[in-house]
């Protein structure tokens, strides 16, 4: 079977929270060029329908920030995004999910090709037990990169492209075990945009990284937008207000069709009105702490 071709196309009181404002605050975010549409997003798991009512457009290199209490469904969401709930046995995803206008889910499209345009950086640093070196060159040698002289151009570009070159640069044979959290989450995202991917998708990325990780991580995320498009799965309103253009919202309540508790989009709009005048209560009470 031929495979498509994913292509994009030319076209009450709140607590302080720093909200990050354009570096341009003539352009309208609206403006970008739609990389994502879901419409009517719907992700079950057997019977189970786990999110539901799912519409928005995510928008070429800009950060969204995807938010919500546990149980609400981002995360799934999320994993739709480059198909990696396919590899859950029983989950299913109806409604509309496009790329580039090209449907996601399509029987014509490669989930490997979906995986490789579009990548992703997992809660947990995951390194690979190799060397610096070939946890980079691990992707494109997999895509039949086999020049030496090639593999190091890619290494050291994904390597300062994620902060990193200058710290590791003479220890490039050293194993990636023997790294620093931060530094590990580093080096997986620089592994990941060594296969030139145009979409990082991010599950709570800093979780499990100290304060000043962290703030490492949210400022190579804003360097990496000129690049990419980000979409980013975290727990910390202060890191979605600081860093992303548009933020969801979700949360989950009691399903009348399961007589279960299912995730869902409540509301999604530009952080700056999120997070200072949400249209929604219930994203009030969230972002105030009332529930969450």
């Amino acid at each position: 079977m031929e495979t498509a071709v994913i292509e994009p196309r030319v076209t009450t009181t709140r607590p302080t929270v720093p909200v990050r404002t354009s570096s341009s605050s003539m352009v309208n975010i609206d403006d970008a060029p739609t990389v994502f549409e879901l419409d009517d997003l719907q992700v079950f798991y057997g019977s189970f329908r786990a999110v539901h009512d799912v519409s928005l457009k995510i928008q070429k290199n800009q950060i969204t920030a995807f938010i919500g209490p546990s149980g609400c469904g981002k995360t799934t969401v999320l994993r739709c995004l480059n198909r990696m709930n396919d590899l859950i046995p029983g989950a299913r995803v109806e409604g509309k999910l496009t790329y580039h206008g090209v449907d996601l889910y399509g029987h014509d499209v490669s989930a490997t090709e979906v995986r490789r345009r579009i990548g992703m950086v997992f809660q947990k640093p995951n390194p690979f037990p190799k060397s610096i070196y070939d946890n980079i060159a691990f992707g494109p040698r997999i895509n039949g990169v086999r020049d030496r002289r090639k593999l190091d151009e890619i290494v050291e570009k994904s390597l300062r492209a994620a902060a990193l070159w200058d710290e590791v640069k003479d220890r490039l044979k050293n194993s990636a075990l023997g790294m620093s959290g931060g530094q590990q989450q580093r080096l997986c995202i620089a592994r990941t945009i060594a296969v030139e991917p145009e979409v990082v998708l991010m599950d709570e990325p800093c979780s499990a990284l100290d304060p000043i990780a962290t703030a490492r991580i949210e400022e190579l995320m804003r360097e990496l937008k000129r690049t990419y498009t980000i979409v980013i799965v975290t727990h910390n309103m202060q890191q979605a207000a600081r860093t992303s253009d548009r933020t969801a919202f979700f949360t989950a309540q009691l399903d009348p069709k399961s007589d279960q508790r299912s995730g869902l989009l409540v509301e999604y709009d530009a952080t700056a009105k999120i997070f200072s005048n949400p249209r929604d209560e219930r994203t009030e009470n969230y972002i105030t702490g009332r529930f969450g």
